[in-house]
């Protein structure tokens, strides 16, 4: 029943019911309120493919978070989006106490999210013990939750497994103790912040002006970050030079501050403003300042009278490729909600005498999204659970599922129409929380010099290639040509890469962004066409060769003279398949 009055202009005329039916505002449910696991196929079928025999023990586990992450955490992250975190610069007598006050929103979704966590230590071992490995529930947790807040994911995650593991092989004895007991509930916690970007930009570290001196076992560090996210931590990773180091790179090292001392009193750590950002504003980013903080050297003991090893930056870059991984999630959650807001929105709404999902070109565009998602949802499931991991794969998931997050957005808000440029509907905080995807960790630009950086002094694309060929291998029988096509593809790539090698030198750098898009498209497409040999074996299904065909034509096949327009309709013929094994309103 409506909970809205009814109008005198609801009894014009040219009014009535039928056309009253169509803005009924309960009509219009969009995905909060699901239980966001029950009604993703794609995410049961590659749970049951990971977890072996032991998705019956973990099913119900994953539907309690699905309901979860769609229920109380999606409605709590709209609140938080209104009421952001705050900053308490002074106490009542003018000290600075830089104290970050998160909204109730916040605390409560942060308290269930981390008390119900899939990676939290004591449900890792409990998994353990009944013969579950808890890393795929894990990518689900994360999974499910950047669908309802990637802020929050950012607030939970960002460079915990940085500071738990640099701290265990660096920091004196006490400290690790002291963040053993911070990182209790795991390094899934919020506890920590990576603090790399000052003002002379986030990508040239080399010129990052942070400087630590000598004191005891300790140090002193001296400096200023302008873009710090989570700012209400307690340990952070900070980037700093020390006294007397060459003004560069290798004279980076990484350095642990906690927000007390040693002897319990507050450190020097100073925010002096919260970033009013464009969204994820569930997760505070402040400008830090550190004024004689005391901090500890994350390098090896002998190399502590130089400052470091030479190589600090080098070994935090080794554990930045997890976290593009992790903002690559971002990006897919952001685009399977959109996905999903999508398709409630033009089941619901109608026009031209039926609903737009019935409309042949939003029917393009739907199945253009679906397919896209689960490109995506392949190549960052792949870069989490495959195994060995690609050492050239995390950048080429991220350039791909980053970007995917914002357009995927952006369409959800064309979809929608007027309405989806207007915050009382959810895809205007998607689309504004998506555009940093492509900023944290690396824009698309440092993510092809990083592919550049692989190719030429670790031969990184020979396992790459062999990852595509192997996945082809396991394509189904009977869309042979798609194999055909993609596996043709894959010696395509090897030559571009070998033409590319020798580009002159300025040519190259810039010919990597193109280099780098063939790559993720053929990975994508040998990912679906493995996923499709998964199902055909699962349920007989060919919904995912579908897919996998599609994405193919997309990316890969030559469209000819006429630009596809001749290619089979599918996407049409077969829309139903494509939708309704993407997602399932139990509601209707």
């Amino acid at each position: 029943m409506a909970s809205y009055l009814i109008e005198p202009f609801d009894r014009l005329p040219f009014g009535g019911a039928e056309k009253a039916r169509r803005y009924a505002t309960e009509r219009y449910r969009g995905a909060a309120g699901l239980n966001w696991y029950d009604c993703d196929p794609t995410l049961r079928f590659l749970m049951r493919r990971h977890l072996g025999d032991g998705f019956g023990w973990a099913e119900p586990r994953l539907r309690d978070m699905g309901a979860l992450m769609g229920g109380p955490i999606a409605e709590r992250a709209e609140e938080t989006d209104r009421n952001p975190p705050r900053l308490e610069k002074y106490d009542r007598w003018g000290r600075d106490i830089s104290e970050v006050v998160m909204p109730p929103s916040f605390e409560a979704a942060r308290n269930d999210i981390v008390a119900t966590s899939f990676t939290r230590p004591d449900f890792v071992a409990e998994a353990k013990r009944n013969g579950v490995d808890p890393a795929p529930m894990g990518v689900a947790w994360s999974y499910l939750l950047d669908q309802a807040d990637i802020g929050m994911a950012c607030a939970l995650g960002t460079g915990g497994d940085m500071v738990v593991g640099l701290t265990e092989m660096f920091a004196p004895e006490d400290v690790k103790a002291r963040v053993r007991e911070l990182f209790a509930a795991g390094e899934m916690s919020g506890e920590a912040a990576q603090m790399l970007t000052e003002r002379s930009g986030g990508s040239d570290l080399g010129a990052l002006e942070s400087t630590a001196s000598r004191d005891g076992d300790a140090w002193r560090l001296n400096g200023f970050k302008w873009f710090a996210s989570n700012a209400n931590g307690s340990a952070f990773v900070v980037l700093a030079k020390s006294e007397g180091a060459a003004d560069g790179v290798r004279g980076i090292a990484p350095f642990l501050v906690l927000k007390e001392r040693r002897d319990g009193t507050r450190n020097g750590v100073r925010i002096r403003r919260l970033k009013d950002k464009l969204g994820t504003r569930s997760v505070a980013s402040a400008e830090i300042e550190f004024t004689d903080a005391e901090a500890f050297l994350l390098a090896p003991s002998s190399s502590a009278g130089q400052g470091g090893d030479g190589k600090g930056l080098a070994r935090m870059m080794d554990l930045t490729n997890g976290a593009r991984l992790g903002i690559s999630m971002m990006g897919l959650g952001c685009a399977r909600r959109a996905l999903v807001e999508s398709l409630c929105y033009a089941r619901a709404r109608e026009a031209f005498g039926a609903p737009l999902a019935e409309q042949p070109l939003m029917r393009r565009k739907l199945a253009e999204l679906i397919v896209e998602t689960e490109a995506a949802q392949a190549l960052v499931f792949d870069g989490y659970l495959g195994r060995p991991r690609l050492r050239i794969g995390a950048a080429l998931i991220k350039l791909r599922a980053a970007r995917l997050g914002v357009t995927a957005a952006s369409d959800a808000i064309e979809v929608h129409g007027g309405n989806g440029y207007i915050e009382q509907w959810p895809v205007a905080r998607i689309l504004r929380d998506a555009q940093v995807n492509p900023i944290w960790e690396g824009g698309d630009n440092i993510l092809c010099l990083d592919v550049r950086r692989a190719v030429e002094r670790q031969d990184a694309h020979e396992p790459f290639l062999d990852r595509l060929t192997e996945a082809v291998r396991r394509a189904p029988e009977g869309d042979d040509a798609t194999a055909d096509l993609v596996g043709e593809r894959i010696g395509h790539v090897r030559q571009a890469i070998e033409k590319w090698r020798g580009l002159d030198r300025a040519v190259a750098e810039a010919r990597l962004f193109p280099l780098a898009q063939y790559m993720a498209d053929v990975y994508a497409a040998a990912l679906l066409l493995e996923q499709a040999g998964w199902e055909r074996a699962d349920s007989g299904s060919d919904r995912k060769a579908l897919v996998a065909r599609l994405y193919a034509r997309s990316h890969l096949a030559d469209a000819g003279p006429l630009r596809g327009i001749d290619a089979p309709a599918e996407d049409l013929e077969r829309f139903k398949d494509l939708a309704d094994g993407a997602f399932i309103d139990g509601r209707e």
